[in-house]
């Protein structure tokens, strides 16, 4: 499911390029395809970002070499424990550059930070799923698409905290560690049904990759 090759989203032709789109950026993110969504790809690159896709297997050493803004790890299908070349970049960069990863990214970042993941029972399917912010209450309608969790019991606050879960099963949704820079979500925020729209999430990135690490 990942591209062969790097290649950068030209926001101007709605479509990917080999070349890098002309003008001049206020970011460069670099995104880890897992199976990305070209929807994750526009919201990065309408805020102003210079928008790379990498191969799912680059290393953390062959990222860091283009000292991107921020890294994205996007969404994809499967299992995430067994992707040990992705955890084993994942935990490398954690620290060094600012993190966000949906859907499957934020299970590998689970991953990287020692949590694990375990197989639903159950599958979040749908545009239907509430979740609910651990500090503030707010909650929230969001679209999801996977049969895997984060181990919420195994999350080592040293290491990362909790900050969403699924009202109808308490499942994690989210884990944040602001100091280390990074931050995920278990759900699409590029398709949020709600109306409160979950797009701001992008925007906290955007925060976070110009505050660094």
């Amino acid at each position: 499911v990942t591209t062969p090759d790097a290649y950068f989203w030209d926001l101007e032709k709605n479509a990917p390029g080999t070349e890098r789109p002309q003008g001049e950026f206020k970011r460069h993110i670099v995104v880890y395809d897992y199976g990305v969504k070209f929807n994750i790809l526009r919201s990065l690159a309408k805020r102003g970002n210079l928008v790379e896709v990498v191969p799912a297997q680059t290393t953390a050493e062959e990222t860091l070499a283009k000292k991107p803004t921020g890294v994205m790890l996007s969404n994809g299908p499967g299992d995430p424990e067994p992707v040990t070349y992705a955890i084993d970049a994942i935990g490398k960069m954690i620290g060094r550059v600012p993190i966000f990863g949906i859907c499957l990214g934020h299970q590998l970042l689970g991953c990287a930070i020692g949590a694990g993941t375990y197989k639903l029972k159950f599958g979040h399917r749908g545009g239907n799923q509430p979740v609910q912010e651990t500090k503030g209450g707010r909650v929230f309608i969001t679209s999801q698409n996977h049969g895997f969790a984060v181990n919420g019991d195994k999350v080592d606050e040293s290491q990362g905290k909790v900050s969403l879960i699924n009202l109808n099963d308490n499942t994690v949704e989210g884990l944040e560690n602001f100091e280390a820079g990074w931050f995920s979500a278990q759900y699409h925020p590029e398709a949020c049904p709600g109306p409160h729209d979950a797009e701001p999430l992008f925007d906290r990135f955007m925060e976070l990759a110009d505050r660094g690490v």
